[in-house]
């Protein structure tokens, strides 16, 4: 290569610099959601990648699962974007239906949905499903 070569491809290479060390950065600074984890005794499922492809009406309904002992201890909903009053029915009506069942029942659990809302209370039982099936499948110890 002579030296007008090299001198023409300074700003491209400067840009794929610029754009490599900002790829780096922003993977660095996300904050890693981890599926798994644990708080004392208790593991924690959170499902906001392992169901991200799960939507109910508005979007992903992400959810965190604690399970202490082999058993269902509580189930809490995430920040979503569905319709806050359709989605109160669900924290109601819904979450604690798993509470007290091994992580085995629990994954098979048959569970009604919420009448007024029902694509969400579908993308809240898929999100248990896949939740309750990923530790029983890497979380037991």
């Amino acid at each position: 290569m002579n030296r007008t070569t090299l001198t023409s491809l300074r700003p491209a290479l400067a840009c794929a610099v610029v754009a490599a060390a900002s790829m780096i950065f922003m993977a660095f600074s996300q904050p890693k959601d981890e599926v798994i984890t644990k708080e004392g005794k208790t593991t924690i499922i959170t499902t906001t990648t392992l169901a991200a492809d799960v939507e109910g009406y508005a979007g992903p309904t992400p959810l965190k699962i604690y399970i202490k002992a082999g058993k269902v201890e509580k189930i809490e909903a995430l920040p979503n974007v569905e319709t806050p009053k359709y989605f109160a029915l669900i924290t109601r009506q819904l979450l604690d239906k798993w509470n007290g069942l091994t992580a085995k029942k629990a994954a098979t659990q048959e569970v009604d949905v919420v009448t007024g809302a029902t694509f969400s209370s579908e993308a809240v039982i898929e999100n248990v499903r896949r939740g309750i099936n990923f530790y029983n499948k890497k979380g037991k110890k």
